[in-house]
């Protein structure tokens, strides 16, 4: 980032050389460039430059000029936007570089974007309940296909009963997240709080995971002031209600911004083929020695991947969550498809509805 860059306003909060020539050409017309901070029924917050230039403040805006029926091209929390401040709606968003996307969990095949130009996708996962590293995984896959790079942070580790348990947890998270940083705080005791910290400065991070995985009580903690509301989690299950019910973003005391998000029920994947590859990227470099381009790692012969099972250094848990990401992936771009080739025949329809009625029109002036 250039000294000029460094100084604006907005540079805190992300702005720099590249978001500020895709701005260029709204400069024009008057707008100002402001970073979404909340998204709620049809209105927007965003944090723009101050008057006089040297802080910044929150402006509301409408969001009825950029609004689109396509879910994966909507603004989000963490897009960059034009807003024009004398009439108050926002004229245009920015391209994005990262988004994070999972599918929706309807029947029509829609992703849904959770957070846009991310640098940092902390996953929360509670040691107030068991460890689940499927899910663990499927988080993984949808952070490496935004194009973030996934953090896993392991909430409540006050709850754990020793430092040994804790340890194992730790080591088996590690092996289900190659090449990602996992981390063991407690924001009720601080404990990891001030690693997970200096980790986090600079650039902008969202948070995830399901209800009840102390995201709002870590936030507080990482930012340093009570933001977020925070609600107790049920004894009997350890699940908690929704305490966040909008994403937002929020200024860290070390620099860059945080992203918090309400709990999450569902994750399904939604074009993450890469982000598979490489949350089991032990298994797809054992499939390069495999005797077949195309084998499936069941009874093939000179299968590499099934070898490393029989040897056990590869878990059958980890396999197993392979194979059903990879065919929960295939089933959604299947979908995905079907659904694009189902629009694509009812505009065709349509265009032959009306080059047919433009023909009778023809024919009727012709008599």
């Amino acid at each position: 980032m250039s000294e000029l860059f460094a100084y604006h306003p907005l540079a805190p909060y992300g702005w720099d050389e590249e978001f500020a020539d895709a701005f260029t050409p709204y400069a024009a017309g008057g707008s100002v460039p402001g970073r979404i901070v909340r998204v709620d029924r049809g209105r927007c917050d965003l944090v723009v430059t101050a008057d006089g230039g040297d802080g910044v403040r929150t402006v509301q805006a409408d969001t009825s000029l950029v609004t689109t029926g396509d879910p994966l091209h909507i603004m989000c929390t963490g897009d960059w936007a034009a807003v024009d401040l004398t009439t108050g709606y926002v004229r245009g968003l920015l391209p994005r570089r990262t988004a994070f996307v999972r599918s929706t969990s309807s029947q029509r095949s829609e992703g849904q974007i959770l957070a846009a130009n991310v640098d940092r996708a902390l996953i929360a996962v509670p040691l107030s309940a068991d460890l689940d590293l499927g899910r663990v995984e499927r988080f993984l896959a949808l952070a490496w296909e935004s194009g973030a790079e996934p953090v896993v942070v392991l909430t409540k580790a006050d709850l754990v009963p020793s430092a040994a348990a804790l340890g194992h947890l730790l080591a088996d998270t590690e092996a289900a997240a190659p090449g990602v940083q996992v981390f063991a705080v407690s924001a009720a005791t601080g404990e990891g709080t001030d690693v997970l910290s200096a980790v986090l400065a600079g650039g902008t991070s969202v948070l995830l995971g399901p209800s009840g995985a102390g995201k709002s009580t870590l936030a507080n903690a990482l930012v340093g002031a009570d933001v977020q509301d925070v609600r107790a989690i049920r004894d009997r299950d350890g699940k908690g209600r929704h305490t966040t019910t909008t994403r937002n973003l929020l200024p860290l005391p070390g620099g860059g911004v945080l992203i918090d998000t309400p709990g999450l029920r569902g994750v399904g994947l939604w074009d993450a083929e890469s982000g598979v590859s490489r949350t089991f990227s032990e298994i797809e470099a054992l499939a390069e020695n495999c005797r077949f381009q195309d084998c499936a790692h069941n009874t093939e012969p000179g299968c590499a991947v099934t070898h490393a099972l029989h040897e056990g250094t590869l878990s059958p848990r980890r396999l197993d969550s392979y194979r059903k990401l990879l065919r929960e992936n295939q089933r959604i771009a299947a979908r995905t498809d079907a659904r694009m080739r189902a629009e694509m025949r009812r505009e065709w329809k349509l265009r032959a509805a009306e080059g047919a009625h433009m023909a009778e029109r023809k024919r009727g002036r012709l008599r």
